[in-house]
């Protein structure tokens, strides 16, 4: 329950961040370009909070709702307005002004992101020596002749930190199907270049495991310890069994390892099998019986625990970072990267080549906001640099009732002189609600198989 309270606060704290950031960038640009603003709100629905303020009177406020937010300008279309003040009105602007409005927010994603990459960045971020711990037999990463302990030292000759600092780099190239020359060092302390040739890597395999899963490549990781680190709701949960519990017997055989133990409950579906785990020195006994779960062509026993891992030595931790100008432009460089690969994958997903289990929801999000606030404030902000790219992109398609939509209006207008009819606008508004509504199920159902398949 902690653990979902925790997710839950980091999620609304990293949503009310980033709505403010984009919605300040629409406030921002209208006050500069003379546009009367009534009110600034972060979330939808009744107030919970409202504050007047400045010589306008604008209302700031903090809806009910969290998954959003608005800036409510002066406009004719929406109620009366006094003659006074008409040539204020975000209605009665010039086109490119108001296309300038409406692609504020989503710009003002891409440089916080931009800003959050810089800062971090120069002030370092810890990570994992770039040192390779397996390479999967049989793996385009093996053909290539990457063996366990080499050292990858750049990609394309761009220096490579830490085992995570160029993936993304990574994943726009297998997107290329492109070929990579990698400068690695091996065990000997010998210089060695390989070429990994992805020509013909199945685009449908690019996803959060290409990697290790996808090239083969796995990096070091500290071991899996047979104590519960995590658990979710299932089968274990049920019993009563605990974070912190060391599980050492799996019906009457000793268990010294995760991977022993997850031998013994994988081949157990649906029995019920008897469970001791030492909790403050006792021994305890638990009737658990392993969900049965289809894993390609077999059925496994699951009863939704992750592991603790053991601590991370010295000699492989590692702090990326970077000078003043450095850090800005890996900054940049980070957030195009990052939202052009965002638009390929919706294009392939359109294309039926990238499957759209890639697309996630707010409780994949939250929960990811959750791990990353408990690693540290260094780790929140780069996934909110993150979410705000992913939010920027968004935005920015032309899908009617988001900022791209009314921009793709604007371009219309400013195309052929006049703007559409409204009856047009109005058809338009009801296909967006309905994109985004099967978006949202979508992810929820993405989010939920996550959890429960």
């Amino acid at each position: 329950m902690m653990d979902l309270l925790y997710y839950a606060g980091a999620f609304v704290v990293a949503l009310g961040i980033l709505i403010t950031v984009h919605e300040f960038g629409h406030f921002w640009v209208a006050r500069r370009l003379g546009v009367k603003v009534l009110r600034f709100s972060v979330g939808f629905g009744k107030p919970l909070w409202s504050r007047h303020v400045g010589k306008d009177n604008m209302e700031l406020a903090i809806g009910t709702f969290p998954l959003g937010g608005y800036v409510k300008m002066l406009d004719e279309t929406e109620g009366n307005v006094p003659a006074a003040e008409v040539h204020r009105a975000f209605n009665r602007q010039h086109v490119w002004k108001r296309m300038a409005i409406v692609i504020a927010g989503p710009l003002f994603n891409f440089l916080f992101a931009i800003l959050a990459y810089w800062a971090i960045y120069m002030i370092g971020v810890d990570g994992i020596q770039p040192v390779v711990g397996k390479v999967v037999e049989g793996s385009i990463a093996q053909q290539a002749g990457f063996q366990a302990g080499d050292t990858i030292i750049s990609i394309d000759g761009k220096e490579v930190q830490s085992w995570d600092h160029r993936r993304l780099y990574v994943f726009q190239r297998a997107l290329d199907r492109a070929r990579m020359m990698f400068e690695v060092r091996d065990t000997q302390g010998r210089m060695k270049r390989l070429e990994l040739d992805l020509s013909n890597f199945p685009v449908q395999d690019v996803n959060s495991s290409l990697v290790e899963r996808g090239i083969g490549l796995i990096g070091y990781f500290p071991e899996a310890l047979p104590v519960i680190g995590a658990i979710e709701a299932g089968p274990a949960m049920r019993a009563g069994m605990e974070v912190g519990d060391r599980l050492v017997e799996v019906n009457s055989q000793p268990v010294q390892t995760w991977e022993e133990l997850v031998t013994l409950v994988s081949n157990n579906p649906g029995n019920s099998i008897h469970i001791v785990v030492e909790r403050d020195g006792k021994r305890h006994d638990f009737d658990v019986t392993p969900d049965a779960v289809e894993q390609g062509s077999e059925t496994i026993g699951r009863i939704n625990i992750r592991p603790q891992f053991s601590e991370i030595p010295d000699d492989m931790r590692v702090k990326v970072r970077f000078g003043l100008t450095s850090a800005l432009m890996e900054g940049i460089g980070n957030t195009w990267r990052m939202s052009a690969l965002t638009l390929e994958m919706l294009y392939r997903m359109l294309k039926l080549e990238v499957s759209t289990r890639n697309i996630s929801g707010p409780i994949t999000i939250a929960q990811y906001a959750g791990y990353s606030a408990k690693v540290g404030a260094g780790q929140f902000v780069l996934f909110l640099a993150v979410i705000s790219i992913s939010l920027g992109v968004l935005n920015l398609l032309p899908i009617p009732v988001l900022d791209g939509g009314h921009l793709m209006y604007y371009i219309i207008e400013a195309v052929k002189g006049s703007p559409l009819p409204e009856s047009v606008l109005v058809w338009g508004q009801q296909i967006g609600v309905a994109l985004l509504v099967g978006l949202m199920v979508l992810a929820f159902y993405n989010d939920l198989t996550r959890i429960f398949l």
